[in-house]
């Protein structure tokens, strides 16, 4: 059987060949390194909202519950963005006469004025999302809180944010070790959306234990919890 030989101008193309497999190797090594380094995981994350939304004179100085605005957390997988019907409860516009259909708190602010245009108009207000994970990521708020995970846990101090910033870094290692060391996150239910709380004496490790007994709780860490 007679051997079949390329012919002598597909040498050049296996150097270029050879050069861009290093190069695609480099590439993705140093990509890796980058997207899973803590400090490109958007920790700090900032960006600014159509309306400048205070956390920290909302949750913090009037002490509103983190419920009123997110509520569906207790009972979905996602903590909702609050529809503008929400704002308006407390940031009634004024009608032709100065009237205004609910409670006018600073009704005249400038600041206000796509909330108000957003309930006249009924289109939502274009919010920017802070916390992002990949779309192959699965996250239930309502499995977390229901066991007595805080938000405080994932977004940090939100009562004392003027600005809501991305707090941890929300990787899969950060997930991962806070299934595994779990107990350390948790307190009574009814002190989830408390964010400045802190454990009493008597919530000591039989208490957690018992928690965890009421509440079944046992954190898996395989694949297929976090990518369905």
């Amino acid at each position: 059987m007679q051997r079949f030989l390329f012919p002598r101008w597909v040498n050049p193309f296996l150097a270029v060949l050879g050069l861009a497999a290093i190069g695609g190797a480099g590439y993705a090594a140093v990509m890796g390194g980058l997207i899973t380094d803590p400090e490109t995981l958007n920790v700090g994350y900032k960006p600014e909202q159509p309306v400048p939304f205070s956390h920290a004179l909302h949750a913090g100085q009037l002490k509103m519950d983190c419920r009123y605005c997110h509520n569906t957390v207790f009972d979905a997988a996602h903590a909702a963005v609050p529809p503008t019907a929400t704002c308006i409860n407390c940031h009634s516009p004024a009608n032709a006469d100065g009237q205004t259909a609910l409670a006018a708190v600073r009704t005249d602010s400038p600041k206000l004025l796509p909330i108000h245009e957003s309930w006249l108009t009924g289109k939502s207000v274009a919010w920017k999302r802070v916390h992002n994970l990949p779309e192959y990521v699965y996250f239930n708020h309502a499995a977390h809180v229901n066991s007595g995970v805080s938000c405080k846990t994932c977004h940090g101090r939100i009562d004392q944010m003027e600005v809501v910033y991305q707090h941890e870094q929300l990787s899969m290692a950060w997930c991962i070790d806070c299934h595994r060391n779990f107990k350390k996150e948790l307190r009574p239910q009814e002190f989830v959306t408390k964010l400045d709380w802190q454990p009493p004496a008597d919530w000591d490790e039989e208490a957690i234990e018992a928690h965890v007994q009421e509440f079944n709780i046992n954190p898996q860490v395989h694949c297929a919890v976090c990518h369905r």
